[in-house]
C-alpha cells in the first residue's frame, strides 16, 4: 500500500494539471461554442426559412427534404481535402477562411427565386463549411487528451441546442418583424442578418485562437509542458497514425462511419423539421413556433453535459453512447403517436432531442481513442463526411413519405429504427480501445 509520503506528489501533479486544463477549457472552448451557434445557425435556418419560402416559391416538401439534403452532398466532397489542409496552413487560417466563406453563401440565399438556385446554393453551403466540425474535433485533439476530451467535446456541442434554444425564437421573430421590409420577405431578411455574424466572428477568429500549444501566449512555459506531457503520454495509446490512407484501410474507421450515419439521421431530422413538426400540432405563429421549437433543445442541452461529465469521470464511452441513442428512439416513436398533440408532442420531442443530441459529442470519443496524426485528419474528416451523408438522406426521406402519405408517422418509425442500429453497431466496439 502506497504510504501518504509517496501519493502526495502525484496528487499535486494531479491537481496541477486539472488547474492548466480549466485554463485551457476557458480560453478555448466559449469561442468554439459561439463559431458553432453561428455555423448552426446558417446551416439549418432553412427549417425555418421554409414556412414562408415554400409557399412563396410553391417549394413541394420533397423539394425542400431535397435542397435541405444537398448541403451533405457539397460537404461530403469537400470534407476529407478541407480537414487535410486544416493541418497544413494551421486550424486559425484555415477555421477563420471557412466561416467568412459560409458566411457570404449563406446571405446569399436570400436572393433564392426557383428550385435551382435554392439547390445550388445548398450545395454552395456545405463546401464552404466543410471541415468546420471535423477540424474543430482534431483541434481539440492538438489540446485535450483523451480522457478530457468527451466532456469538452459536449460543451462544444452544446451550441446546436444553444441554437435551437435562442436562434428558433430569434429567427421566428426576424421573419415576423421584417417581412416586407425594404419590399423583402421575412425568409430574406432571415438569411441575411443570420449570415453575415459568420463573417465578424471568421475574422476574430484570426486574432483569437492559435494553431499549437507552443503558439499559446496565455500559458506560461512550465503550463505548456503540463499540455504536452498529457499529449504526449495520450498518443502513445493510438493504434492508428501516420499517412491518409492508414485512416481508409482501418475497419473501425467504417465501423466509426456507420455509427454516426445512424446518429445523424436523428440529428437533422430535429433540425430541418421542428419547425415543421411544432407547426404541424396546429401552432401558426412563427414566433410561436420558434419559442416552443426551443423547449426540446433545453432538454438536450442539460442531458449532453450531464451524460458528457459522466463518461469522463468514469472513462465508459459504450453504454454512455447506447442509452441517449435508445432515448431518441423512444421519443421518435412517441412522437409518431402523438402527433395531434401539442403538449404530448413536445415531451416526445424534448426526450427525442436530448438523446439524439447527447449522441454526437459522446460519440467522437470513440474515433480520437484510436485515431492519431495525419490518419486522424483524415479519419475524422472520412467519418464526419459519410456520417453526415445521412443529413442529405433523413430530411429528403422525411419530406418524400410526407408527401406520399401526407403524415410524418412513417418517418418517425425509421428514425427510431436507425438509433436502434447505431446502439447495436456501439455495442460491437471493444471496451478496452475506446475506454479511455
Amino acid at each position: 500500500m502506497p504510504t501518504p509520503a509517496a501519493t502526495a506528489p502525484e496528487a499535486t501533479g494531479h491537481a496541477r494539471e486539472n488547474a492548466v486544463f480549466r485554463k485551457v477549457v476557458r480560453r478555448l472552448v466559449p469561442f468554439l461554442m459561439l463559431c458553432y451557434v453561428v455555423s448552426y445557425l446558417d446551416r439549418v435556418n432553412v427549417g425555418f426559412a421554409k414556412l414562408q419560402m415554400s409557399d412563396d416559391l410553391g417549394f413541394s416538401e420533397a423539394a425542400y427534404g431535397l435542397g435541405a439534403g444537398l448541403f451533405f452532398i457539397g460537404y461530403f466532397l469537400f470534407e476529407v481535402p478541407s480537414n487535410l489542409m486544416l493541418q497544413r496552413v494551421g486550424a486559425r487560417t484555415w477555421i477563420a477562411r471557412i466561416m467568412i466563406t459560409w458566411g457570404l453563401v449563406s446571405a446569399a440565399f436570400m436572393f433564392i427565386t426557383n428550385e435551382a438556385t435554392f439547390y445550388a446554393l445548398r450545395f454552395l453551403l456545405g463546401a464552404a463549411e466543410a471541415g468546420f466540425y471535423p477540424g474543430v474535433i482534431l483541434y481539440c485533439t492538438y489540446w485535450f487528451p483523451a480522457h478530457r476530451r468527451a466532456r469538452v467535446i459536449a460543451m462544444f456541442m452544446s451550441a446546436i441546442p444553444v441554437a435551437g434554444i435562442f436562434g428558433n425564437p430569434l429567427s421566428g421573430w426576424i421573419m415576423e418583424r421584417f417581412h416586407g421590409a425594404n419590399g423583402w420577405q421575412g425568409w430574406q431578411w432571415l438569411f441575411l442578418l443570420e449570415g453575415l455574424p459568420a463573417v465578424a466572428v471568421g475574422v476574430a477568429t484570426l486574432c483569437y485562437l492559435d494553431d499549437t500549444v507552443r503558439d499559446a501566449k496565455w500559458l506560461t512555459d512550465e503550463e505548456k509542458t503540463v499540455v504536452e506531457r498529457a499529449l504526449a503520454d495520450d498518443a502513445a495509446h493510438q493504434s492508428v497514425h501516420g499517412r491518409v490512407l492508414d485512416a481508409f484501410r482501418e475497419p473501425k474507421v467504417w465501423l466509426m462511419c456507420l455509427i454516426y450515419f445512424c446518429f445523424v439521421m436523428g440529428q437533422y431530422a430535429l433540425t430541418f423539421w421542428m419547425p415543421t413538426f411544432v407547426r404541424s400540432t396546429g401552432i401558426e405563429d412563427n414566433l410561436t413556433i420558434g419559442v416552443l421549437s426551443a423547449v426540446p433543445y433545453l432538454a438536450a442541452l442539460v442531458a449532453m453535459n450531464v451524460f458528457g461529465a459522466s463518461s469522463d469521470k468514469r472513462r465508459e464511452r459504450r453504454w454512455h453512447l447506447v442509452v441517449p441513442s435508445l432515448m431518441g428512439a423512444v421519443g421518435f416513436s412517441l412522437a409518431a403517436g402523438w402527433a395531434g398533440s401539442t403538449v404530448l408532442s413536445l415531451i416526445a420531442l424534448s426526450f427525442a432531442a436530448a438523446g439524439v443530441l447527447t449522441c454526437a459529442p459522446l460519440f467522437w470519443s470513440l474515433p480520437t481513442a484510436f485515431l492519431g496524426g495525419t490518419a486522424a485528419a483524415a479519419g475524422l474528416a472520412v467519418i464526419n463526411s459519410v456520417g453526415n451523408l445521412a443529413g442529405f438522406v433523413s430530411p429528403y426521406m422525411i419530406g418524400a413519405l410526407k408527401d406520399a402519405t401526407g403524415s410524418a408517422t412513417i418517418p418517425m418509425y425509421v428514425l427510431a429504427l436507425s438509433l436502434l442500429v447505431g446502439a447495436a453497431a456501439v455495442l460491437t466496439t471493444k471496451k478496452q480501445v475506446v475506454n479511455r
